[in-house]
């Protein structure tokens, strides 16, 4: 059994913006946020963490749905220009340290966890996909959108708004949990 005030506590630690406990069947999928992946990111088809490779979108509601409840943590860093894609992806090495921090909290209670985070994985300089497995599945967090997950529902169900203004970037992460063995 998870001890919520305890994992409270150390999360309140981190440098994050929010965090919030969620039940799994508020989230909503749909195609249309894989449909995004596939045909406006350079990241399809190049990564584990990314569509195809994480399964179809009911494949991959199916797995987020074999865990009852889910704890968002969210973390915001500002930018000099938003527009520069490289410099705002830059920023995500912070956010991947803080849900990996997170996680680890999670698990330490007990929990079994599966983490969806920020775009494609950049662990590795070349990905192994498709010619081989994934060389650090522990450390690889699928994205967020790769599950066809309609995150902006369940910032807004939050009161959190996805924009903050020009120069800021919003970086979200969903630590699923279960008991261990369920």
């Amino acid at each position: 059994m998870m001890n919520l005030e305890q994992l409270e506590s150390q999360l309140a630690e981190l440098p994050l913006y929010g965090y919030f406990f969620l039940r799994t069947e508020q989230l909503m999928f749909s195609e249309r946020v894989r449909y995004i992946c596939q045909y406006n990111c350079e990241m399809y088809n190049k990564t584990w963490a990314c569509p195809p490779a994480v399964g179809t979108v009911e494949e991959c509601q199916a797995k987020c749905m074999g865990y009852p409840e889910f704890l968002m943590v969210v973390t915001v860093t500002e930018v000099e220009d938003i527009a520069d894609i490289h410099a705002t992806l830059n920023t995500r090495g912070d956010h991947e340290e803080i849900t990996r921090q997170a996680r680890a909290m999670v698990e330490a209670q007990g929990m079994e966890t599966y983490t969806l985070s920020t775009e494609a994985c950049a662990i590795c300089k070349e990905c192994a996909w498709p010619n081989g497995p994934c060389r650090h599945p522990e450390h690889m967090n699928p994205c967020i959108e790769s599950h066809g997950i309609v995150l902006t529902e369940v910032a807004e169900e939050c009161g959190l708004p996805f924009q903050y203004g020009d120069n800021v970037v919003t970086w979200f992460s969903l630590i699923f949990y279960r008991e261990r063995g369920e």
